[in-house]
């Protein structure tokens, strides 16, 4: 039968083991460091393991595939090995680790400064810097693709340096933003196509855009500006250049 199913891009997995964690049909499987989707008919088409891939590996095909075969899956999920059920259960968080990468683990934070049953507390907590950071992971290169807090977003882009040199970043920049950083000089290859796609994909309502006044920060600026454009979608946008003394130019 033809029906929807996922595909594996591996030359794009990064080996994390996220999406293995966040299938609850025991579908893909880690092989050779690799995610893999083990049968067909394992696989129940609902895309679970889409939203937690840092890299985009994950897609939907449409393509003859076996049939969702919910005994199968219960056959599969009996016989577990002592080692997958570990990871499953291992974080106390209730919140599941991938193998080995539990770095990358998707989360959303919610704010609460100053709601506090203590007066003193919260008035302590109003008057003391604190974090605006309201997801993660935040690095380009392992934010999911498709995720929940890019739905209705206002996105900062900003160059890894930026933070260090502006001293009230996350008050002036983070506050009310879901956030991405990265360095075009040090990491490998080009963010437009992972940029694109966040912009294309999820209903983003403005972009921020904060780099640095050295000339290899352009690339970061350049990137997200022709990302904007291959989007088709026409938002505010805007570029702030700090300077390497922290300033605001």
């Amino acid at each position: 039968m033809k029906r929807k199913i996922i595909t594996i891009d591996e030359s794009k997995c990064n080996g994390c083991g996220l999406c293995a964690s966040a299938c609850h049909e025991g579908a893909i499987g880690m092989i050779e460091g690799k995610a893999k989707l083990l049968r067909d008919d394992y696989c129940d088409g609902l895309g679970n393991c889409l939203p937690v891939c840092p890299t985009g590996a994950i897609t939907f095909e449409e393509r003859e595939a076996a049939a969702y075969d919910e005994e199968a899956v219960k056959r599969r999920m009996a016989q577990r090995t002592e080692g997958e059920r570990a990871r499953e259960e291992a974080p106390a968080t209730g919140e599941r680790l991938a193998c080995g990468c539990p770095g990358t683990a998707m989360k959303t934070f919610r704010r609460a400064i100053g709601n506090t049953a203590s007066p003193v507390r919260a008035q302590t907590a109003e008057n003391s810097p604190h974090s605006e950071l309201r997801q993660w992971p935040v690095q380009i290169k392992l934010v999911p693709i498709k995720a929940p807090f890019f739905e209705g977003a206002d996105l900062l882009v900003a160059a890894d340096c930026s933070a260090y040199a502006y001293a009230s970043f996350h008050r002036d920049f983070i506050k009310g933003k879901i956030t991405v950083i990265g360095c075009p000089k040090l990491d490998e290859g080009d963010y437009t196509e992972k940029l694109t796609a966040i912009l294309s994909e999820n209903d983003i309502k403005s972009l921020t855009i904060v780099r640095m006044e050295v000339p290899c920060c352009g690339g970061l600026a350049h990137a997200a500006t022709e990302a904007l454009r291959a989007s088709g979608k026409f938002i505010p946008w805007q570029i702030v250049t700090i300077s390497t003394e922290g300033e605001r130019l």
